[in-house]
């Protein structure tokens, strides 16, 4: 008898830790946080920012640059440099930064306004000879009662980091 409820614990416990295995291994295939870079590809021009929106507010295209720098060489096994024919060459620029207001009415009064923000990137594949353009935009809600310098003020940090990280998911994560 105690042979038996001995080995129903083993058996037991060893099942649980293949699920856990199985588990923590699906779990790896599913992540989104994994750069996904061809084992050839080695080297990462970034280019500085550039603003054409029609509002320019003088902070974001530079921390969207900086940032940016931060999060592939941070994430990636990739080196940066400043040569045109580095294996990626990613670029891009603000094209959009717009307030809109009255996004929420409350007894006729706008209570929210909005921010949109539109980065438009060009990636240039030099291994293969492919260029890749694709826009990323968000917005981002903000109190009616803030002017707009008060309100960037405060989304400034969010708006930067949102775009940042989805342009680093366009480029760099299989989905």
């Amino acid at each position: 008898m105690k042979t038996t409820y001995r080995i129903h614990q083993i058996r037991t416990a060893v099942s649980s830790m293949l699920l856990l295995v199985l588990f923590m291994s699906g779990c790896k295939i599913y992540s989104f946080k994994d750069a996904v870079i061809p084992s050839d590809v080695k080297t990462v021009k970034i280019s500085p920012v550039t603003n054409t929106a029609l509002y320019v507010n003088p902070q974001v295209a530079q921390k969207m640059y900086d940032k940016l720098q931060q999060k592939i060489i941070g994430s990636t096994r990739l080196i940066r440099t400043n040569n045109d024919d580095a294996d990626y060459v990613i670029s891009g620029g603000i094209t959009t930064y717009d307030a809109t207001q009255t996004v929420g009415v409350s007894s006729q009064q706008a209570s929210t306004n909005r921010l949109t923000v539109t980065m438009h990137v060009v990636w240039r594949k030099n291994k293969t000879n492919e260029t890749v353009e694709f826009d990323v935009s968000r917005s981002f809600d903000y109190s009616a009662n803030l002017s707009l310098q008060q309100a960037e003020g405060q989304l400034l940090d969010e708006v930067v980091r949102t775009l940042t990280d989805d342009v680093f998911n366009r480029i760099f994560s299989d989905w």
